[in-house]
């Protein structure tokens, strides 16, 4: 129940957002509206505001806006109902300049990633940022350290670092931020279990000195922290808070040994050793293909990936002031639409699955990990599905919002717009593209969950 809920809200939630942006902007440019429809389909509830009907409908996997004189006959079916004998007006979708009718048709997808980037601005604000309690040294990739700095890799991994220089660290934040803030030049790096010390040189050059904090990771636990619905490891059975402790008989101790051995195995089948609840028990996965770009060549190469993200083990979250919290929040927006980006590139180029791809199922399961994560990490997937589903319906396929964009820049050049019947034509080939990912999306969750 608490899954359904959660689904509930996300679409609930997103769908309202993407819609209002296409109400709004519809109403400041001068367009009528004369339906707001959360859902598709034949109409449940129904209350008409002046020119405007607001309607709750059957189907809850989106919404619509309808425009005066906009034609489309593709959205009349999905409304459960015909096309009505229409009079021209000034305030006709059509009649409006073309900038004025863009604008219309990117509000939505403005107004999903501004509600992103207000939710991460927000959560970063209200929680502050989290910081792995640990400083111990998970990894140090000694092929791209700075010169000057090769004494990093003779650090034990599995070290706790207690002082950068003069400064004491107590997180790994503090000793990422120690040597970011570090005065150029020899400055000795300090461990625990087992105590060791090295000398290092800081450098001035700050892109080397960026490149020296890419260089090293803190440790964490091969545990599993979250599942990726629909992923390998969620069709192989494995959940959060497994204890991964082999790869086909290879010993474990953290998680970049394990991520190491994954990635070597791409589309092969592995046997992971787990420990359950203080049992132990086998759970077989065949990681996907996948292309990572090397950061010592900058060449793409291929790797296996099954799905699942590391338990971050204690947190400790660090204040940050309303300017800060803005920052990180752009920041944030930024870099999960570059991630969905990727996915989506790697998705056409076939170096990932297309068994990577959900539909609703896939949507209610991270919905509901997401909600008994607590209510940040509920609030950080609700922002990131606002963004994916901003990024999707900027595809150019016709009845999304990528699609009338492509029609508006073909009339832009042309000097005058697509017939209706070309557009209607065009209008049911992205329909049906539609359906079949959808029908994609839906047989991957069925597969899914029958182990298949």
């Amino acid at each position: 129940m608490s899954t359904v809920i959660a689904t509930i809200i996300v679409l609930g939630v997103l769908i309202l957002v993407h819609e209002l942006g296409h109400f709004f902007a519809a109403k400041w440019v001068g367009i009528r509206v004369e339906r707001f429809s959360i859902g598709l389909g034949p109409r449940l509830l129904g209350i008409r505001r002046g020119e405007t009907e607001y309607v709750l409908s059957v189907i809850p996997l989106g919404g619509y806006v309808k425009m005066g004189g906009m034609d489309d006959e593709v959205m009349e079916k999905l409304e459960g109902g015909t096309a009505e004998a229409h009079t021209p007006s000034p305030r006709d979708f059509d009649a409006k300049p073309i900038w004025a009718r863009a604008l219309v048709i990117s509000a939505g997808v403005i107004m999903n990633m501004m509600f992103a980037f207000l939710v991460y601005s927000a959560v970063n604000g209200i929680w502050g940022v989290a910081k792995i309690s640990s400083t111990r040294i998970g990894l140090v990739r000694e092929s791209t350290l700075p010169p000057g700095t090769a004494a990093f890799a003779r650090l034990p991994t599995g070290a706790a670092v207690v002082r950068v220089g003069e400064r004491e660290v107590a997180t790994w934040g503090e000793v990422t931020q120690a040597l970011a803030e570090a005065p150029a030049g020899p400055t000795e790096i300090v461990t625990r279990e087992p105590t060791a010390s090295v000398l290092v040189e800081v450098p001035a050059d700050q892109a080397q000195r960026r490149a020296l904090l890419g260089s090293i990771r803190a440790w964490l636990d091969p545990e599993v922290g979250a599942v990726e619905p629909g992923s390998p490891a969620d069709r192989g059975d494995l959940r959060a808070g497994d204890r991964i402790l082999a790869v086909n008989g290879d010993s474990v101790a953290s998680w970049e040994e394990f991520v190491e051995l994954i990635q070597a195995r791409p589309e092969q089948r592995v046997e992971l050793l787990l420990e359950r609840d203080e049992r132990r028990l086998v759970r077989a996965v065949t990681p996907e293909a996948a292309t990572e770009v090397g950061p010592e060549t900058g060449e793409g190469h291929r790797i296996g990936r099954v799905g699942i993200y590391p338990a971050l083990g204690e947190i400790a979250y660090q204040e940050v002031g309303p300017v800060e919290a803005v920052r990180l929040g752009a920041r944030e927006t930024v870099g999960t639409t570059g991630l969905i980006l990727s996915f989506l590139g790697q998705l056409v180029t076939g170096n990932i699955s297309p068994r990577s791809v959900g539909s609703i199922v896939t949507i209610g399961q991270a919905s509901g990990q997401a909600a008994e994560a607590g209510i940040q990490m509920f609030l950080r997937f609700i922002a990131l599905f606002s963004i994916n589903l901003a990024v999707l319906n900027l595809l150019p396929i016709p009845v999304l919002d990528g699609g009338h964009l492509v029609f508006l820049g073909i009339e832009a050049v042309r000097g005058r717009a697509l017939s209706v019947e070309q557009r209607l034509r065009w209008s049911n080939v992205g329909f049906l593209i539609i359906m079949g990912l959808m029908l994609l999306a839906l047989s991957n969750d069925i597969r899914s969950l029958f182990g298949l």
